[in-house]
C-alpha cells in the first residue's frame, strides 16, 4: 500500500493521469445534474478520528479510523499486526473484513454506487473505501476512509495515507474508486445496519461475525440477526442464522421458534422442517417433532430426500412410534 516518501510525487502524477484517461465520471455526471431525492447537498463527519499510516500500513490505518469507539483494542499498531502480511506488503480485502469482525463490529459491504457511499455518509457512517490511485498497468493500491462530500463542488473529503483532510474531486475518486472494484464497506455494532445494505451483504454480514464471534458473544450474534431480519423477515438465511446461534448458547426454546418460523415462511425448505424436527425432538416434543420431520420427508429434494428420511425413522425409534 501507498506509504513511501518518495511516491508523492509520482502519485501526483499518476492522479492527473487518471483522472485525464478515466473518461467521463458517470456516476458523478448524474448525481450533479439529477441529485437523488432525499440526499443532502452537504456532509462531513469532522468528528471522524485519524490515524496517519505508515509505510505500507494504509490498511491498519484506515480501519482503526473506522472501529474507532467500537473497539480500545484497535490501534493501527495492534491491527498492522493483525492484518498486514509482509509478503504482499499489504492487506488483503479479505483480512480488513476478518480484523473488523475480529474487534466486535460488523462489517458490511456496500453496493458498488456513488449514491449507496454518499447516503451512508448521511447517515453518519464514515466509509472504507479500496482504490486504485495509478493505472491499470500501473496499480497503486490505497485504503481510505470517506468522510464527506460536497455535491455542488463536486468533492469528497477522506482521512487518506498522511492526510487528515484530503479533498478530492468526485470524479477523480469516482475513477479510483471503480479502477479498483467499487469496494467498500461500513463497518457498525451488532444491530446496526448500512442505511443502503442490500439482502445478500448483510446475509454475508452476519453469517460472518457469528463466525468469528466468541462464544461469550452469542447474544451479539442473535442480535444481528434479529436486527437483520428486521429489514429482511422473508430471508431463510437469517433466520435459520438465528436458529443456529441460539441452539449453539443453549436456548432451545428460541432456536424451535426461529426454525418454525424459517419452516412456516418457507414451507419448501427441508433443511427449516430437519432443524425445527431435531430441535423439538431434543425438548421432549415428540408428536410435534415426527410432524415436522415427515414434513420434511415430504418437501425434500434429491439432496435432502435421504436425510430427511432418515431423521424421520430415527425419530420414531426413539419415540417407539409407527409410520
Amino acid at each position: 500500500m501507498i506509504a513511501r516518501a518518495w511516491h508523492r510525487a509520482a502519485l501526483a502524477l499518476l492522479l492527473a493521469a487518471a483522472a485525464a484517461l478515466g473518461g467521463c465520471a458517470a456516476q458523478t455526471e448524474t448525481l450533479r445534474r439529477a441529485p437523488p431525492a432525499g440526499l443532502n447537498p452537504r456532509v462531513e463527519l469532522a468528528a471522524t478520528p485519524f490515524f496517519p499510516q505508515t509505510e505500507y500500513h494504509c490498511g491498519p490505518a484506515a480501519l482503526a479510523t473506522v472501529l474507532a469507539g467500537l473497539s480500545a483494542d484497535a490501534t493501527p499498531e495492534r491491527l498492522g499486526e493483525e492484518v498486514f502480511l509482509p509478503a504482499r506488503t499489504g492487506t488483503l480485502q479479505i483480512e480488513m473484513i476478518a480484523g473488523a469482525r475480529r474487534h466486535g463490529a460488523v462489517a458490511t459491504r456496500l453496493p458498488g454506487t456513488l449514491e449507496a457511499l454518499l447516503r451512508e455518509l448521511q447517515a453518519g457512517h464514515p466509509v472504507l473505501v479500496f482504490q486504485n490511485l495509478g493505472l491499470s498497468w500501473y496499480p497503486l493500491w490505497h485504503y481510505a476512509v470517506l468522510i464527506g462530500y460536497d455535491l455542488e463542488s463536486a468533492e469528497v473529503m477522506l482521512r487518506s495515507g498522511t492526510t487528515e483532510r484530503l479533498v478530492m474531486s468526485m470524479r477523480t475518486l469516482e475513477h479510483t474508486w471503480v479502477r479498483a472494484g467499487s469496494w467498500a464497506f461500513v463497518a457498525l455494532p451488532p444491530g446496526q445496519w448500512p442505511a443502503t445494505a442490500e439482502e445478500k451483504a448483510v446475509v454475508e454480514a452476519a453469517v460472518g461475525f457469528e463466525r468469528s464471534a466468541m462464544p461469550t458473544q452469542a447474544a451479539q450474534a442473535a442480535l444481528a440477526y434479529r436486527s437483520a431480519l428486521q429489514r429482511f423477515p422473508d430471508s431463510l438465511s437469517l433466520r435459520m442464522g438465528l436458529g443456529n446461534v441460539l441452539y449453539a448458547a443453549g436456548d432451545k426454546n428460541g432456536a424451535a421458534l426461529a426454525f418454525e418460523q424459517a419452516a412456516q415462511r418457507h414451507p419448501d425448505s427441508a433443511p427449516a422442517w430437519m432443524n425445527l424436527a431435531s430441535t423439538r425432538a431434543e425438548l421432549g416434543q415428540r408428536e410435534a417433532a415426527l410432524a415436522a420431520a415427515r414434513q420434511a420427508a415430504s418437501v425434500a429434494d434429491a439432496t435432502w430426500a435421504r436425510q430427511a428420511q432418515s431423521l424421520v425413522e430415527s425419530l420414531q425409534r426413539s419415540f417407539g412410534a409407527s409410520n
